[in-house]
């Protein structure tokens, strides 16, 4: 199953009502290995209580290179298996929300071919275009579907520092964006995806441990109850890394739920490698760092007090990958990032499923070797793995980044529903 350093380990992953026999076996400084122990058993429980929210993230850029339109979810039949959608991103500047980019936004022209309802935009005056009315139409086909705007991101965090020193002011912004006349009946709600607070992202942010709650808390005193209030934050379950460097506790309160970003752990962002799966669920023998997992994050964050029902596990629609490798298991050495389509080191799944599939699994994820390419992605199978292990840990549900890189029949959303139930 694993190896410790320690005498604990939390099994994850598994099966409802299915029973499991464990020994260990015990290692000493030399590398002498022990017979097996006595043996074990357990039975799981019935299937977990969790929830069965299904978020997706549309990214606005996704309208131009990629050709991705709000009409790819309804023809997928992804639109009918969410529950979710966030719009990715706002701005975050000068202390205050901001839009992002207006014409993909509001501004471009959709044609009766390319709208989600068969009717074209129009030039009246007042007529909302673009993004915000093709979501409009998206939620009148599916009256339960609800879209959030989130803000920051990435490239955005840098302005969350100034955001939180005057929070009111900067909630009181948001709900004027948010509730703009023009588009207020397209979302109900906000998400902050503020990479990181008191930590280091693209830039450090020194704002302080509580600076993360109180933004939440003002958030929710101006948008009330009747409005999610969201969060993507941080997976990082490492002692003293990134989950403790905010009160990520102390802002549960005010939050629907948190989308745990449980990828991008490790990548050609370390060029030489080692390579390592980008998702892993849980840890195995060789990951390179410990606490960079899915489940070191879950149970660090219920251990703060974040009650389990607000946690969404993070699902990547894409591979990070290696190039100039000799070995196909993990733990090999690499010479740079792998070409990719729109970034070298990344891929969506959708191309890689056939230009590299899958050739094995790791830490409840799979990674392929192909040539001398070695990249880690999730697929539908190891999806289900992860959604039995958020079912069964009594999670809110999942969510993923992002719509553009499942299939043309939306694949790996439908494991994503066919685990959640």
């Amino acid at each position: 199953v694993t190896t410790v350093t320690g005498t604990t380990h939390t099994d994850t992953g598994l099966n409802a009502n299915t029973a499991y026999t464990y020994s260990v076996k015990a290692r000493d400084a030399a590398g002498n290995l022990s017979g097996a122990s006595n043996t074990v058993s357990a039975t799981t429980q019935d299937g977990g209580g969790g929830g069965n929210k299904l978020l997706g993230y549309f990214v606005d850029w996704g309208v131009y290179q990629r050709n991705y339109h709000v009409k790819n979810i309804e023809t997928s039949g992804s639109a009918g298996k969410l529950t979710h959608i966030n719009y990715a991103f706002g701005n975050v500047t000068g202390g205050r929300c901001a839009m992002g980019d207006a014409y993909a936004a509001y501004g471009r022209f959709y044609s009766a071919a390319e709208s989600v309802d068969g009717v074209a935009d129009t030039w009246d005056a007042g007529a909302l275009r673009g993004n915000f009315n093709q979501l409009r139409k998206l939620k009148a086909k599916h009256p339960g579907l609800k879209v959030l705007w989130s803000f920051g991101g990435w490239t955005w965090s840098g302005g969350f520092g100034q955001a939180a020193a005057d929070p009111a002011a900067f909630a009181n912004s948001c709900f004027a964006l948010v509730e703009d006349p023009r588009w207020a009946d397209v979302f109900d709600g906000i998400d902050i995806d503020w990479e990181y607070p008191n930590a280091c992202g693209l830039s450090c942010d020194t704002s302080g441990t509580a600076a993360f709650r109180d933004l939440m808390r003002a958030l929710r005193d101006r948008f009330g109850p009747a409005y999610l209030v969201t969060a993507a934050i941080t997976a990082d379950g490492s002692s003293g890394g990134k989950i403790d460097a905010a009160d990520y506790g102390g802002a549960a309160q005010y939050v629907d739920w948190y989308n745990v970003m449980t990828y991008d752990y490790f990548g050609a962002f370390s060029p030489t490698g080692p390579t390592a799966p980008h998702s892993p669920l849980t840890s195995y023998s060789g990951i390179p760092a410990a606490g960079f997992n899915s489940d070191a994050a879950i149970q660090k964050l219920k251990g703060k007090g974040v009650p389990a029902g607000k946690l969404l596990l993070g699902i990547g629609f894409y591979g990070r990958g290696w190039t100039g490798v000799t070995q196909s298991a993990p733990g090999g050495s690499a010479t740079g990032a792998a070409p990719g389509t729109y970034e070298a080191g990344i891929e969506d799944y959708k191309v890689l499923k056939t230009r590299c599939p899958a050739t094995g699994t790791v830490g409840g994820t799979a990674y392929a070797y192909c040539g001398n390419q070695w990249w880690s992605y999730d697929t539908p199978a190891t999806i289900a793995g992860k959604m039995r292990y958020a079912r069964g840990q009594g999670l809110g549900g999942s969510f993923f980044w992002e719509l553009s890189g499942d299939t043309a029949g939306g694949e790996l959303i439908g494991a994503m529903r066919g685990g959640l139930g």
